[in-house]
This record gives C-alpha cells, structure tokens and sequence, in this order.
C-alpha cells in the first residue's frame, strides 16, 4: 500500500466546496471518481481542508491510500485526462503511510483578491470581487494588523461554526495592490491581494474578515474598531460576509519530517 500525497488546483465556481456532498458536485466527488475510473479502486480522499461553494484553490493538498503500482511520474496526467478542466492536479508524490493532509498542516494561507477598477474584468470575473468604488487601502491594512496573533476569532466565525474552540493563530497578514490594468488617469486603484496565513482557519472567517474590511475601507467603520470587534467574540459585531469567488486558498505548508 502506498499513500500518495497531490496538490490541486481548481475553480471553485460551478462547485459546492470541496468537501463531498450528497449532491455529489465537489471537488472531492469528482477527483474520487477519477480515482475510481483510473484503479478501479473506490476511496476516500483526504484533504488538507474544506472550501465553501464558489471558491477557488491553487495547490490544495489531498492524500489517500492505494494499492497501485502506477509510478508517480504518470498520476497527474492520468487524473487530468479524467477531470474537468476546472479542476488539475499539479503534484503527486509518495508520503510516510501516518501522513493526513489536514492534521499535519502547519500553515495556511488564504487570499482574497478584490478588483478595485472602475470596470469589472471579464476575464478574471469568477475569481475577484469588483468594488469600483475608491476603498481607503491604508486604514484596511490597519484594521488588518489588529488580527494579528493568537485570539479567540468567535466575531469572525459563520454562527454555524460546530468547533469547539473559535482560538486560532494568524501569523502573518498583509496587502498587496497590482496596478498593471489601471488605465492611465482614471479612478482605477488596481487589484488588491489580501493574503492572510494562520495555524488553521474557521468557517466563513476570511470572508468575514474581509467583509468587514472592505467596510472600513468604506469608511464606514474606523480601522481601530476592528480591535473591538475582534474583542466581542460576538458575530453580530462584524461586517458581511464578502462574496466566495475573491477567495482562494492560497498554501499549505507541512514540517519536513512529516513527509
């Protein structure tokens, strides 16, 4: 037997997350199908985590026990030719038979990409949130910093949320602006990437960091509130839910010796 750990990317658009479903339309459904078409084999996959309908992975991890013997190098090419073009896997490699995807990741990071140009873009629709209306950037990164650390994220969770601890770490957070299809003396402030890598992530959490973001850059809330609405523990307390498609799960990142 042999467990085989791959990195897939997809969009998420026409999915209803990637956790199965009874509906059978998830990224895990279809890659398990083509698992099956390819070793007759019927299995479990097991990811690094779950997404919600609409979003989008580059590299999400997943691993499963087989009994094939098809060497590595021929995997990905063979899964792809089974898969929607939507979904492609990227890597394939064999891993310690103890290794699971989802307890040993260390580090996640999501990223969450608003297009903050007068016009939407046609080509990149599915994957941004358009807001063509001017955000203030600076107080959105200050209203990021205060998430930084380790902190009870209650305010930040879908009151569905079934953990038993809302306490996770966000180790690094930050903003980044690509104004390369900002046109020349517009209003145009470019596509802002917010990437946020944490131990581990809630239920909706980016989202509604990033809908109460966009809420400050609004000015519709002050940046500093964002410490106060972190220390409510109360959902209530923070902004919308930010739409799925400007989310993607960005990274995994495992120790060495797990592998």
């Amino acid at each position: 037997m042999r467990n085989l750990l791959m990195k897939v990317n997809y969009d998420g658009t026409h999915y209803d997350g990637f956790q199965t479903q009874p509906q059978g339309n998830t990224i895990q459904d279809r890659l398990e199908q083509a698992i099956l078409h390819l070793t007759g084999e019927t299995l479990k996959i097991t990811a690094s985590g779950r997404t919600d309908a609409g979003v989008h992975a580059y590299g999400q991890p997943f691993n499963f026990i087989t009994s094939s013997q098809i060497p590595l190098e021929r995997w990905c090419l063979a899964l792809n030719a089974r898969l929607p073009q939507d979904i492609v896997v990227t890597e394939a490699k064999e891993v310690q038979l103890s290794f699971h995807s989802r307890r040993g990741a260390k580090r996640k990071t999501y990223r969450y990409t608003i297009n903050g140009n007068r016009f939407p873009d046609p080509f990149q629709r599915r994957l941004q949130y358009h807001h063509p209306v001017k955000l203030d950037i600076p107080a959105m990164q200050q209203g990021l910093a205060h998430l930084l650390g380790t902190h009870d994220f209650t305010s930040f969770a879908s009151r569905k949320s079934t953990k038993t601890s809302h306490v996770r770490t966000i180790f690094e957070a930050s903003m980044e602006i690509d104004r390369s299809m900002c046109r020349p003396g517009s209003s145009d402030q470019g596509v802002i990437h917010t990437y946020i890598t944490g131990s581990g992530f809630l239920q909706h959490m980016v989202r509604i960091i990033m809908g109460t973001l966009i809420q400050v850059g609004e000015r519709k809330v002050q940046a500093d509130k964002v410490a106060e609405i972190l220390a409510a523990c109360d959902r209530a307390a923070a902004g919308p839910t930010a739409v799925a498609k400007g989310l993607a799960l960005w990274s995994v990142e495992y120790d060495q010796d797990s592998l």
